[in-house]
């Protein structure tokens, strides 16, 4: 029987950069710490000073539309 998994990246068309690595790692952390809502999400982001790519502050607004932006 072959073992049949999910590899984290097979959706992608190219490799994360390492931005997109360092904003999933923010994610996955606060995840960790019980964060489950966008409001804290983006309070814990934040927090830990990951800015957006241009340089802001995270808002609800700019974090769903970066996030929608990456799933393209």
């Amino acid at each position: 029987m072959s073992v049949r998994y999910l590899q984290a990246n097979q959706a992608q068309r190219r490799e994360p950069t390492l931005y997109e690595d360092l904003l999933g790692d923010a994610i996955e952390r606060a995840f960790a710490k019980g964060v489950h809502d966008l409001p804290g999400l983006v309070q814990q982001l934040n927090r830990e000073g990951l800015s957006t790519p241009d340089g802001q502050a995270w808002t609800e607004e700019n974090y769903s539309d970066a996030i929608a932006a990456l799933a393209q």
